[in-house]
C-alpha cells in the first residue's frame, strides 16, 4: 500500500479543528433531521403520484447533498483538481471508485452537482444503516440499495429494485465501490496475498475488487444506462478520516474520471468481470503515476 493517512495536527491546531469539526457533525445531523421530517411529509403525496414522491426525495437529497459539497469547499477552502473525460449532463450512468476512506462520498457528490445528478444519485449501503436516524432514515426515501454482503441474500433484493427502476422509469446516478471496504494496510496485504493465489496481477493503492454486483448492476441496468464512469480518488495530503475532514485537515483532493458507454462493454459475464479487473489494474497505475509526480497523467 502506496498511501499513507493524513496525520492531525497538535496543540491549539488539534482543539481547533475538534471544535470545528463537533459544531459540523451538529450542524449536518440537525439538518439531516430536518431533511427527514420533509420526506416523511412528502408521503402525502405517495399514494396519488410516486413520480412526484421521488422527485420531491431527490430535490431534498440533492440540495443537502450539494451543501455539504459547496458549503465544505467555502468553510475550509478545499482546492478540487478533476481531470479525464467530459460528462454529459444528467445522464444515467453507474458509477464506480476506489475506496480510499468516507469523504469519498464527498468527492463523488462533487462529481454528481458537476453534472446535475446529485438528486437521482443511488447507493448501496450495510443494512444496518437504514436503522440510523438522519443519514439511513434519508437513504430509505431514495430507493437505496441495503445489502447484508451475503451475495444469495442480496441477489433478489438488487434484482428487484433494478426492475423498479426500469420499471417505472427512475433517473439513476448508482454509485458503488467494488473493492467493498475502505483500503488500509492489513486489507491491501490480503488483497495482494489473494491475487498471488489467483494468479493475477497484485496491486499496490487499491483492492481487488469483487465483481458480482458489478455486473449484476450492469445487466439489470444496461435497458436504462447510458455509460459506466470509472473514478478514481486521491488525497495529496493523505487519506483523511471524517472527522479529520470535518476539522479542516484535508484541504484537496484529485479526482480522474474516465467515461465507457454502456455498449461499449463485453456481453459475456466472465469477460466483463476481466475488464473490471483490467480497470482496477489501470487505477491502480494511474494511482501509482500521482505518488510519483503529483498529479494524474494529462494534467
Amino acid at each position: 500500500m502506496r498511501q499513507h493517512f493524513l496525520k492531525s495536527p497538535r496543540g491549539i491546531g488539534l482543539v481547533l479543528g475538534s471544535i470545528l469539526a463537533t459544531l459540523c457533525g451538529l450542524t449536518l445531523f440537525v439538518t439531516l433531521m430536518l431533511c427527514n421530517l420533509l420526506q416523511m411529509l412528502s408521503l402525502v403525496v405517495y399514494p396519488f403520484s410516486r413520480k412526484l414522491f421521488r422527485f420531491l426525495n431527490g430535490s431534498i437529497a440533492g440540495l443537502w447533498w450539494s451543501s455539504c459539497v459547496v458549503g465544505g469547499d467555502k468553510l475550509y477552502g478545499i482546492r478540487r483538481t478533476r481531470n479525464g473525460d467530459p460528462l454529459p449532463y444528467q445522464e444515467n450512468a453507474v458509477v464506480f471508485a476506489n475506496h480510499e476512506s468516507m469523504p469519498d462520498i464527498v468527492v463523488l457528490l462533487s462529481v454528481g452537482l458537476e453534472v446535475g445528478s446529485t438528486g437521482r444519485m443511488k447507493w448501496f449501503a450495510k443494512d444496518t444503516l437504514k436503522y440510523v436516524p438522519g443519514l439511513g432514515w434519508g437513504l430509505s426515501f431514495l430507493d437505496t440499495l441495503f445489502l447484508k454482503r451475503h451475495w444469495e441474500q442480496d441477489k433478489g433484493a438488487i434484482e428487484k429494485t433494478f426492475g423498479k427502476f426500469i420499471r417505472e422509469d427512475i433517473p439513476v446516478w448508482l454509485t458503488l465501490f467494488p473493492e467493498g471496504t475502505r483500503i488500509t494496510p492489513s486489507k491491501s496485504a490480503a488483497s495482494r496475498a489473494y491475487a498471488e493465489k489467483a494468479k493475477l496481477k497484485p496491486l499496490d493503492c487499491v483492492l481487488i475488487p469483487r465483481t458480482k454486483g458489478f455486473i449484476a448492476s450492469v445487466r439489470a441496468l444496461t435497458p436504462v444506462i447510458d455509460a459506466i464512469y470509472d473514478v478514481t480518488i486521491v488525497y495529496p495530503q493523505g487519506i483523511p478520516s471524517l472527522w479529520q475532514w470535518m476539522a479542516g485537515w484535508a484541504r484537496a483532493y484529485h479526482v480522474h474520471v474516465r467515461r465507457f458507454p454502456v455498449d461499449s462493454l463485453p456481453a459475456d459475464d466472465e469477460a466483463l468481470a476481466k475488464w473490471l479487473l483490467k480497470k482496477y489494474e489501470e487505477k491502480d497505475e494511474l494511482l501509482n503515476y500521482f505518488h510519483d509526480h503529483g498529479k494524474f497523467p494529462g494534467s
